[in-house]
């Protein structure tokens, strides 16, 4: 299947492994997204890393500032100016397994024209669906710009 849009995701200068295809394609009823990863963080301060929060961020700026995050990327993509967890740019959290994570899903909270030159974002911590205003999923450790 040919992708209407994709990001290489890289980790940052502290996950320097961790490495991301993101493609998406656009569908009648939706966007199909595929995601796959790997050298992600398999343990943190806090503990063992099962999920990690994934979304679209508002800018499509990788840059790492001194403290090795990607605060360029903005907030969450939310054109509509809703709550956490309903903005458009909220995906499911990735499932790391051993540092590895695949995953396929369809979404029809935006079109790709609507996302191109955005960044997709890996976070270090779960979302939790709750903590406004983006589910205190903590550093964001991986961007790719979506083109």
């Amino acid at each position: 299947m040919q992708f209407d849009a994709s990001a290489l995701v890289k980790g940052n200068a502290l996950y320097p492994d961790l490495l991301g295809v993101v493609t998406f394609h656009q569908l009648p009823d939706g966007v199909l997204i595929n995601a796959q990863f790997s050298g992600l963080p398999t343990v943190t301060e806090n503990g063992p890393v099962h999920f990690m929060g994934f979304h679209i961020h508002e800018n499509g700026n990788c840059s790492q500032n001194s403290n090795h995050d990607f605060s360029n990327t903005g907030s969450h993509y939310n054109p509509d100016n809703q709550k956490h967890p309903f903005h458009r740019g909220d995906m499911p959290p990735l499932l790391n397994c051993n540092g590895f994570a695949w995953q396929s899903f369809l979404t029809n909270s935006f079109t790709i024209p609507e996302i191109i030159g955005r960044s997709v974002v890996v976070h270090a911590l779960p979302d939790d669906f709750m903590t406004q205003p983006s589910g205190n999923s903590g550093a964001k450790i991986g961007c790719g710009i979506i083109n």
